[in-house]
Parts: C-alpha cells; sequence; structure tokens
C-alpha cells in the first residue's frame, strides 16, 4: 500500500539524487529539508517534526544492537508504532512518549554495570522493577515506563520473539492526586479582568469552556468545523484523541460573540501574535501558560477547564449521557465522576433538610 505524507515534497536533482523536502504546516511556503525519503526508518521522526516548522537530531541509521536483546525487542517495537503513525492508527505523541520513556529504560544499569538493553530480552521482573525505581519520585513516568514496556513485550508475543510478559506483575506506583486542577469562579474572574473582549487569550478562554474541549483539537478549531443545522450554528469534530467520539454542539452565543470579535480571521480561530495557526497543541500551552501568569494564576491549564466544565454540567443536573456527548467521552464511567459528586451534594442537601425541623 502506497502510502502519500501530506507536505512532503520530493525534488529530484540533476544529479539523480533525491532532496527530500517537508512543507511547514500552516505556512506552506516554509520548506524545511530532512535528510532522508519514506523508505528510511527514521523518517516518520524528520517528517513530523519539519511538519511541526523544527528539526530533529534523529539518526539516519539504526543503531546496531544485540541479536535477541531487550534492545532488539524495543527497537523493533519503536520501528512498528512508526510505521502505525504513518498510516494514521497512532498518535505521533505516542510514538514520542514512547521513544523517550523506553530509550531511558533501556539505558538504566543493573548492579553489575550492565546495560538493561544489552542484556538478554527474557529479563525477570526484578530488572523492571529496578527500571521503574530509577525515576525516584516522579512515579506518572515510572508507571508510563512499565505501560510502554508491557506494551513492547506484549507486541513482541504476538510475533513470537518471546514467550512470556515480565512486566504483567510489576507493581505500579503512581497514586493519583486528582490530575489537573479545575478552574474556579474566581480564576475565570481574574483571567477575564485581565484579558478584555477581542483578546486571543479571552477567545481561548471562551473555545475552551463552551467546547470543553482538549487542547489538541482546541488548537484546529477553526470555521472549518461550523455547520449550520435548522438555523443553528453547530460545531463539529473528531477529537484527535484516539478512540474519542464525535462531537457536534451548538455554538453558545457567548463564544460566538468571541469567535467573531478578531478583525483579522485564520485558517483557525486563535492565531498566534504573526497571524499564524498555532503549529503544535505544546505552543499554545504555552502561550496559556503566559496568560494564566499575567492574571496571576498558577497551576492553572486548558484541561483544568475541562474538568470545571464538566463538573458545572453535572451540577446544572445533565445526565451522564449529555455530558458524555459534550466531552466526547465513550465509556459512562468516565462522565460519571462529575455526576456521582453532584448527585451526592444533591442527595446530601435533601437528607440535611430532612431534619431540618426535628427538635433535640
Amino acid at each position: 500500500m502506497k502510502v502519500r505524507f501530506k507536505g512532503y515534497v520530493p525534488e529530484k536533482l540533476p544529479s539523480g539524487e533525491v532532496r527530500h523536502r517537508v512543507r511547514v504546516e500552516g505556512n506552506p511556503k516554509r520548506r524545511i529539508r530532512i535528510p532522508v525519503g519514506p523508505e528510511h526508518p527514521t523518517f516518520s521522526e524528520h517528517y513530523y517534526a519539519a511538519r511541526a516548522g523544527s528539526t530533529v537530531d534523529a539518526p539516519t541509521a539504526l543503531p546496531p544492537v544485540a541479536r535477541y536483546s531487550a534492545d532488539e525487542l524495543i527497537q523493533g517495537y519503536l520501528t512498528w508504532i512508526e510505521g502505525q503513525v504513518l498510516a494514521k492508527l497512532m498518535s505521533p505523541l505516542t510514538l514520542k512518549q514512547r521513544k523517550s520513556l523506553l530509550t531511558r529504560a533501556m539505558d538504566v544499569t543493573d548492579d553489575q554495570g550492565d546495560r538493561i538493553g544489552s542484556l538478554h530480552v527474557d529479563l525477570p521482573p526484578e530488572a523492571f522493577v529496578l527500571i521503574r525505581d530509577s525515576w525516584g519520585g516522579r512515579t506518572a513516568q515510572a508507571d508510563n515506563t512499565l505501560k510502554g514496556l508491557s506494551a513492547a513485550y506484549k507486541w513482541g508475543i504476538e510475533r513470537r520473539r518471546v514467550s512470556v510478559n515480565p512486566v504483567a506483575g510489576v507493581r505500579k506506583v503512581h497514586v493519583s492526586k486528582g490530575g489537573a486542577t479545575p478552574w474556579s469562579a474566581e480564576d475565570l474572574k481574574a483571567f477575564l479582568k485581565t484579558h478584555g473582549k477581542g483578546t486571543t487569550a479571552r477567545r481561548w478562554l471562551f473555545l475552551a469552556m463552551f467546547t470543553a474541549g482538549r487542547i489538541s483539537d482546541t488548537v484546529k478549531h477553526g470555521r472549518k468545523h461550523e455547520v449550520t443545522r435548522d438555523g443553528r450554528l453547530w460545531l463539529d469534530w473528531q477529537p484527535q484523541k484516539r478512540g474519542s467520539a464525535f462531537v457536534s454542539i451548538p455554538i453558545a452565543p457567548q463564544l460566538l460573540e468571541e469567535l467573531r470579535a478578531p478583525t483579522v480571521e485564520g485558517a483557525t480561530y486563535l492565531l498566534s501574535q504573526h497571524g499564524r495557526p498555532y503549529r503544535t497543541p505544546e505552543s499554545l500551552r504555552r502561550m496559556i501558560q503566559a496568560w494564566t501568569a499575567q492574571a496571576g494564576l498558577t497551576g492553572r491549564s486548558q484541561h483544568g477547564v475541562r474538568k470545571a466544565m464538566g463538573e458545572l454540567l453535572a451540577e446544572a443536573g445533565c445526565t451522564q449521557h449529555q455530558i458524555m456527548s459534550v466531552m466526547a467521552h465513550t465509556k459512562p464511567a468516565t462522565s460519571a465522576i462529575y455526576t456521582e459528586n453532584a448527585d451526592r451534594r444533591r442527595m446530601a442537601a435533601l437528607a440535611m433538610d430532612g431534619i431540618r425541623h426535628v427538635v433535640f
């Protein structure tokens, strides 16, 4: 099957060699030269970096590894993920995270001074305990590393490279502290007081609030997602996160006012100070950190806005399935996190009202 890479522009030179160039997403006039073509194992790393407007120092050849070593398994697994990314079956962010965590895991040394990656692939569970503990207090990264290693061994079992998954019995250590901090009413007031009408910061907040979207979707939202149904304007999109449900929600009047405020329009609702769409969710995330800091807020993020909206919908009496429709959840249990807390508060209020007139 031939895969077409959007923005990839190969150019055959008079010498017969091919110059590989990639157009930057959102700025097609800018082209970045990359050292390899689609047939090379490291092409995807160079390609996605160039689409984002940057370059990487990825080696153009895979390093040699010992036969039947853990390095060989991980290298094969990561190469497979690259193929999945090119076929749009997995996210480039997953590839980036797995490559970073698993490469670090293979570089951990045992008590004999040997790299874990250089050892035979049939490692004992103790090796993965060592890898987990090497993260120290960074328990979330430790658990994500175990998750990636377990996935690599499952991949290897299907291809008969290994017979068992030694990571399966290794205990995870991260204890969730609740994730992102939901925005409070005071947070919103402080932010809106700092960022007045017509500012990109204010437009971002309204877009995040009234769509309850993830930052990976917000960075791409634009007029191309607008649909008119029965005289009402809707926003339709397929979330970037794999497995998310399609979202279709009416555009609230408050949001529409903010979206129509700019005098300059682009391919997306949110434009950088240079008048161009943000290249990546990370570039928008950095701006959000700056905007919140200007408002005197710390530890606030777009995901915190999303959580606050989930709580607000639940407090307003929305059902699990209504919240699922807005927030692109595919499992009722995810939305139940919001409705259960709201239901408990309502039940507690009713219970206390029931004994209000009891005389002791």
